[in-house]
């Protein structure tokens, strides 16, 4: 991708990678499917401040676009909101939290839930780095989320988000467990229904986690459930909630109906459920995780019923050598906001620029 040099952000040799020190702000971005999030962390407090929510220029803002039409619209519009962040000026640094796997280099590998398709790789890194003048970091979103839990874990955790999609990170020895091309972490892309007319997934593959048991998962099986079962949908506090229309059933209406108690939408999200608390199985019996802390905008929505549920289904299951306590101790939801993003990167990117570079490098 050719980026024009003329619309770089303004830097003196005050912003040079070296000259950084430990009481500098940075900018930071979360950038998910559907929002692009913008803040400024403080390194000391470890605090994010000035956050602002826009739309991301993705797929769902311009569904006819080429994927490489989308990955011009997003760098265009990650630049213009660094800008805007600090006033035109140059930042001390920039962290980037990406939805889609990453390459240690700032590779953006994939992005279904940004423009879709697979198409080329994106040297988001890079690009950015030669746009704004300043260092920047480029991590998957669930990586930077790890770097805040990483603070107050005591243990190696699995952090798990159930949003638009479905992803997870494992955090051990101070690391999220990753290779250099960006692989692990996308349980939301494992096959767990093989059958020809499984839900199709973002990605375009059919039957992966993420398309059976994320939020939007959700959504079409309890639509698919209503239009199977329109006497069991009518009886249910759901069918109140949506005039009693399947069209009108949307994912707020879902998570307050569960809330509610109510049985018809429960035993969806139930059987939904089974399918994470068996991939949540094969990580524990794998790896030897014993933490796990849920988050994301659907999960954290239904709340404490959430992990109840996924709790049951995985005291149901069995956790080879834990009883049902043990079980439920393993499992909490993530803290009640969408800042993890923010953050995270800038606890990473506090942490990497705090490392002493190699000899000779800048």
């Amino acid at each position: 991708m050719t980026i024009p040099r003329s619309d770089r952000l303004s830097a003196g040799p005050a912003h040079r990678a070296d000259s950084w020190r430990p009481h500098d702000v940075f900018t930071v971005l979360d950038v998910g499917g559907t929002t692009l999030r913008t803040g400024s962390y403080d390194p000391v407090t470890a605090a994010v401040s000035r956050v602002r929510r826009v739309p991301v220029e993705g797929m769902a803002r311009h569904p006819e676009d080429s994927v490489a039409g989308l990955q011009r619209r997003v760098v265009d519009q990650i630049v213009h909101e660094v800008g805007r962040n600090t006033a035109g000026t140059a930042p001390r640094a920039v962290g980037v939290a990406f939805a889609g796997p990453i390459s240690a280099g700032g590779l953006v590998l994939a992005a279904p839930t940004v423009w879709g398709r697979r198409g080329d790789p994106l040297p988001l890194g890079q690009l950015l780095t030669e746009r704004t003048g300043v260092p920047v970091v480029v991590v998957n979103d669930l990586t930077a989320a790890a770097w805040r839990y990483a603070a107050t874990e005591t243990e190696p955790f699995c952090l798990i988000t159930v949003s638009s999609g479905i992803g997870n990170k494992v955090f051990r020895g101070g690391e999220v467990l990753l290779d250099a091309d960006g692989h692990g972490g996308e349980l939301g892309h494992w096959v767990c229904d093989p059958s020809p007319g499984a839900p199709l997934c973002d990605c375009g593959a059919r039957g992966h986690l993420g398309a059976v048991a994320s939020g939007r998962g959700v959504l079409a099986a309890v639509r698919r459930a209503a239009d199977a079962d329109p006497a069991g949908f009518a009886r249910s506090r759901l069918a109140a909630r949506c005039g009693g229309r399947v069209p009108g059933i949307d994912n707020p209406a879902v998570a307050a109906a569960v809330r509610e108690g109510d049985e018809f939408t429960t035993q969806v999200l139930r059987g939904t459920l089974t399918h994470l608390a068996q991939a949540i199985g094969a990580v524990f019996t794998s790896v030897g995780v014993c933490r796990y802390i849920v988050m994301g905008g659907f999960a954290l929505a239904v709340g404490e019923r959430y992990r109840e549920l996924l709790v049951g289904e995985l005291v149901r299951l069995g956790c080879f050598g834990l009883d049902a306590d043990a079980v439920d101790a393993m499992v909490s939801l993530g803290e009640p906001d969408d800042d993890h993003g923010l953050i995270g990167a800038g606890r990473l990117l506090a942490d990497r620029m705090s490392r002493p570079s190699p000899a000779g490098a800048r």
